[in-house]
Protein backbone atom coordinates (compact mmCIF):
# COMPACT_ATOMS: atom_id res chain seq x y z
CA UNK A 1 0.00 0.00 0.00
CA UNK A 2 1.71 3.55 -0.92
CA UNK A 3 1.68 6.33 0.99
CA UNK A 4 -0.49 8.93 0.09
CA UNK A 5 -0.07 12.98 0.46
CA UNK A 6 -3.06 14.68 1.76
CA UNK A 7 -3.35 18.15 -0.17
CA UNK A 8 -3.25 21.43 1.70
CA UNK A 9 -7.21 22.24 0.26
CA UNK A 10 -8.34 18.66 2.01
CA UNK A 11 -6.57 19.72 4.94
CA UNK A 12 -7.92 23.30 5.05
CA UNK A 13 -11.54 22.20 4.78
CA UNK A 14 -10.88 19.29 8.18
CA UNK A 15 -9.02 21.59 10.02
CA UNK A 16 -10.69 24.91 9.48
CA UNK A 17 -13.66 23.17 10.33
CA UNK A 18 -12.08 21.97 13.70
CA UNK A 19 -9.84 24.49 14.95
CA UNK A 20 -11.77 28.12 14.63
CA UNK A 21 -9.76 30.88 13.07
CA UNK A 22 -6.30 28.58 12.52
CA UNK A 23 -5.79 28.34 9.27
CA UNK A 24 -4.38 30.57 6.64
CA UNK A 25 -4.93 28.81 3.58
CA UNK A 26 -3.76 25.96 1.42
CA UNK A 27 -0.89 26.50 -1.18
CA UNK A 28 0.99 24.26 -3.19
CA UNK A 29 -0.45 21.61 -1.36
CA UNK A 30 0.54 22.29 1.69
CA UNK A 31 -1.51 23.63 4.96
CA UNK A 32 -0.79 26.69 6.51
CA UNK A 33 -1.66 27.70 9.85
CA UNK A 34 -1.42 31.11 11.81
CA UNK A 35 1.60 30.24 14.34
CA UNK A 36 -0.34 30.84 17.54
CA UNK A 37 -2.76 27.83 16.78
CA UNK A 38 0.16 25.47 15.33
CA UNK A 39 -0.13 23.72 18.83
CA UNK A 40 -4.09 23.39 18.91
CA UNK A 41 -4.08 22.37 15.07
CA UNK A 42 -1.42 19.65 15.63
CA UNK A 43 -3.53 18.32 18.10
CA UNK A 44 -6.29 17.91 16.00
CA UNK A 45 -4.35 16.43 13.59
CA UNK A 46 -3.03 13.52 15.60
CA UNK A 47 -6.08 13.28 17.28
CA UNK A 48 -8.56 12.62 15.07
CA UNK A 49 -9.95 9.39 13.44
CA UNK A 50 -9.62 10.06 10.21
CA UNK A 51 -6.11 11.77 10.05
CA UNK A 52 -4.44 10.36 12.78
CA UNK A 53 -0.64 11.70 12.41
CA UNK A 54 0.73 9.75 15.08
CA UNK A 55 4.23 10.31 13.65
CA UNK A 56 5.87 13.66 13.38
CA UNK A 57 9.03 13.53 11.07
CA UNK A 58 10.64 16.50 11.41
CA UNK A 59 10.30 19.89 12.09
CA UNK A 60 12.59 22.70 10.25
CA UNK A 61 12.74 26.07 9.94
CA UNK A 62 13.89 28.04 6.88
CA UNK A 63 15.06 31.95 7.08
CA UNK A 64 14.06 33.94 4.29
CA UNK A 65 15.79 37.26 5.95
CA UNK A 66 12.11 39.19 6.61
CA UNK A 67 10.28 36.47 7.92
CA UNK A 68 10.82 32.52 8.96
CA UNK A 69 8.72 29.75 7.98
CA UNK A 70 8.67 26.52 10.75
CA UNK A 71 7.65 23.03 8.58
CA UNK A 72 6.65 20.26 9.87
CA UNK A 73 6.42 17.33 8.28
CA UNK A 74 3.39 14.59 9.70
CA UNK A 75 2.60 10.33 8.71
CA UNK A 76 -0.52 8.69 9.87
CA UNK A 77 1.47 5.24 10.07
CA UNK A 78 -2.20 3.78 10.56
CA UNK A 79 -3.93 5.63 7.68
CA UNK A 80 -1.12 5.38 5.51
CA UNK A 81 -0.98 9.16 4.45
CA UNK A 82 1.39 12.11 5.00
CA UNK A 83 0.85 16.11 5.09
CA UNK A 84 3.05 19.06 5.13
CA UNK A 85 2.01 21.94 7.69
CA UNK A 86 3.64 25.40 7.35
CA UNK A 87 3.33 28.45 9.68
CA UNK A 88 5.33 31.63 9.16
CA UNK A 89 6.50 34.26 11.72
CA UNK A 90 7.70 37.83 10.89
CA UNK A 91 10.55 39.97 11.90
CA UNK A 92 13.69 38.49 13.59
CA UNK A 93 13.34 39.77 17.54
CA UNK A 94 11.56 37.77 20.31
CA UNK A 95 10.30 35.10 17.57
CA UNK A 96 8.41 32.12 19.32
CA UNK A 97 5.66 29.65 18.81
CA UNK A 98 3.54 26.75 20.90
CA UNK A 99 5.41 23.69 21.08
CA UNK A 100 4.26 20.12 20.04
CA UNK A 101 6.64 18.07 22.34
CA UNK A 102 3.19 17.44 24.42
CA UNK A 103 1.93 15.61 21.25
CA UNK A 104 5.21 13.91 19.68
CA UNK A 105 7.87 13.43 22.11
CA UNK A 106 10.34 13.45 18.63
CA UNK A 107 9.71 17.44 18.93
CA UNK A 108 12.21 17.42 21.85
CA UNK A 109 15.58 17.57 20.21
CA UNK A 110 14.01 19.31 17.21
CA UNK A 111 12.56 21.89 19.19
CA UNK A 112 15.89 22.33 20.77
CA UNK A 113 17.93 22.41 17.53
CA UNK A 114 15.85 24.96 15.98
CA UNK A 115 15.85 27.43 18.96
CA UNK A 116 19.62 26.60 19.00
CA UNK A 117 20.69 27.07 15.61
CA UNK A 118 17.94 29.83 14.57
CA UNK A 119 16.65 31.52 17.93
CA UNK A 120 13.10 30.67 17.74
CA UNK A 121 11.55 29.81 21.28
CA UNK A 122 8.93 27.16 21.61
CA UNK A 123 6.56 28.05 24.80
CA UNK A 124 5.60 24.74 26.81
CA UNK A 125 8.96 22.87 26.10
CA UNK A 126 10.05 21.28 29.44
CA UNK A 127 13.71 21.70 28.69
CA UNK A 128 14.49 24.26 25.65
CA UNK A 129 18.14 24.60 25.71
CA UNK A 130 21.02 24.68 23.16
CA UNK A 131 21.54 20.86 22.16
CA UNK A 132 24.56 21.98 19.40
CA UNK A 133 26.46 24.54 20.64
CA UNK A 134 27.12 25.24 24.28
CA UNK A 135 25.15 27.46 26.97
CA UNK A 136 26.50 30.77 26.86
CA UNK A 137 27.28 31.22 23.13
CA UNK A 138 26.54 34.24 21.37
CA UNK A 139 23.54 34.30 18.93
CA UNK A 140 22.16 31.54 16.30
CA UNK A 141 24.44 30.68 13.55
CA UNK A 142 21.85 29.44 10.74
CA UNK A 143 20.24 32.91 10.83
CA UNK A 144 21.10 34.72 7.64
CA UNK A 145 21.78 37.61 9.49
CA UNK A 146 24.69 35.67 11.78
CA UNK A 147 28.02 37.17 11.62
Amino acid sequence: MAVQQLSGEELTEKVGAAVSDAVEGPCDGVLWIKSPKIAEVASFLKSDEGLDFNFLNSISAVDYINHFEIVYHLTSLNKMHTAIVKTRLNGREELSLPSVYHLWRGADFQEREIWDLMGIRFDGHPNLKRIMLWEGFEGHPLRKDYL
